[in-house]
């Protein structure tokens, strides 16, 4: 299919183009950028034109951490639902989690999730294999028939590996085998706990999740880098202490990149509220000076590329008191939105904003051919309407999962029309 998106203003952070003209795709790739002659004056004739006037067209959002509940969802249809919801929001390459059931250990199970995905024409789908069998922590997966199957990196999800060793080990084979792990830095003793520990949780009576088990994680983490060799990317940095350690890792040379969520970037613990399942999230959300430290970290570049964390939840799974209640919030259909916000409030750039879900994350993927628009790219396109004004609320999400901790916020700016390798992957949401 030829599509022509006519006179938006094409914003690019790699390049730093930023004019107003027309975005040519055809094959997959982008055919031009700037003016576009077509018909029977010009060489390009589309078969679907796109009205750009007023909007902006930008790259695709690469989200580096999303769960789309398959294989094994609970209800069917459930890969279609969260697909749909990353074209809505703009989100053209995914980052799914190994905590499917079952585990993404077998390669066979990549492969059906990698097929299943590309037959929607929607969102790229890179799949991150299990760094051991099952989760548990014990023995080590067959990383290299995973890579084969199409595995961008090994981790661990939601669970830490307790037996320092197996996890040494895991890194050194990596190393070898130049992958990278992928680890959520938190200690599988402090970290049981319910919300933060802190004044609120204190006051509210929940079990709380200190610092140090952040903190502890990363410096062993590190440790294991220096005597590895091994690239990591650490997953949804949560405080000032951790950011700062980041920082540090980073100015000595080691080999690791980090993201954040964007509930740590604007919500913090006393949005709990009285008992608020919404806010039953991981990592917990922590105190405002860590809150602020964290956006730092992500204007200075510390913290590389910012994410959805979108983990849809059933309704039973949130209509729970808050200790039981399921842990997670929908968010592929706001991650870019909220980078917009954090633009706003934080006073950088657009185009530096959108980098963190864009060239920034897609450079910590390693996939150079996204995350950007250049003329025979990738055609990962998004037409976004900057005036467009909309709530935030369950009817409105195309997500199988409607809880959402933004539920009410009142957003400037939607998603008109999404293009994933060509194909029109979302249209609508005027």
């Amino acid at each position: 299919m030829k599509i022509l998106i006519q006179g938006g203003r094409i914003i690019d952070p790699q390049s730093g183009l930023d004019t107003v003209g027309d975005v040519a795709v055809a094959n997959g790739r982008i055919a031009s950028l700037g003016q576009v002659q077509q018909g029977l004056q010009g060489n390009f004739k589309a078969d679907k034109v796109i009205d750009a006037k007023g909007c902006w067209v930008i790259p695709g959002l690469v989200d580096l951490n999303a769960r789309l509940g398959e294989p094994g969802g609970e209800h069917a249809h459930m890969l279609q639902s969260e697909l749909a919801a990353a074209g809505a929001g703009g989100v053209t390459s995914v980052v799914c989690p190994p905590d499917t059931s079952p585990v993404l250990d077998e390669p066979g199970l990549v492969e059906m999730l990698k097929f299943r995905a590309q037959k929607r024409h929607a969102a790229r789908v890179f799949p991150l294999g299990a760094l051991t069998r099952g989760l548990k922590g014990e023995s080590l997966t067959a990383m290299l028939e995973l890579a084969d199957a199409g595995c961008v990196g090994f981790g661990q999800a939601e669970v830490p590996i307790v037996n320092t060793l197996t996890l040494q080990r895991a890194m050194q084979y990596a190393a070898t085998h130049d992958f990278t792990v992928w680890l959520r830095p938190q200690d599988a003793w402090l970290g049981k706990g319910i919300a933060a520990s802190g004044p609120y949780a204190t006051r509210l009576g929940l079990s709380g999740i200190p610092v140090m088990a952040e903190t502890i994680a990363l410096q062993t983490i590190f440790d294991l880098q220096r005597s590895t060799g091994a690239r990591v990317h650490l997953q949804r940095i949560s405080s000032s202490a951790g950011a700062a350690l980041l920082k540090a890792a980073k100015s000595e040379g080691l080999a690791v990149t980090a993201d954040v969520s964007m509930n740590s970037l604007f919500l913090v613990d006393n949005d709990i509220g009285y008992f608020d399942s919404r806010m039953r999230l991981s990592p917990p959300l922590r105190q405002s000076r860590d809150r602020e430290a964290l956006r730092v970290a992500v204007v200075d570049g510390t913290i590389d590329a910012i994410v959805s964390d979108h983990t849809p939840v059933s309704e039973d799974g949130k209509a729970l008191p808050f200790g039981e209640a399921e842990v997670g919030a929908t968010g592929l259909e706001l991650l870019l939105n909220l980078t917009l916000r954090f633009a706003d409030e934080t006073k950088i750039t657009t185009a530096a904003a959108l980098a963190c879900v864009s060239t920034r994350a897609a450079k910590v993927l390693g996939k150079d051919s996204i995350g950007h628009l250049s003329v025979h790219g990738q055609a990962d396109v998004v037409v976004f309407d900057p005036k467009a004004i909309w709530s935030v609320h369950s009817q409105n999400l195309l997500s199988h999962g409607k809880h959402t901790p933004f539920s009410g916020f009142e957003f400037v700016g939607k998603v008109k029309a999404t293009v994933v390798n060509g194909h029109l992957a979302y249209e609508g949401g005027a």
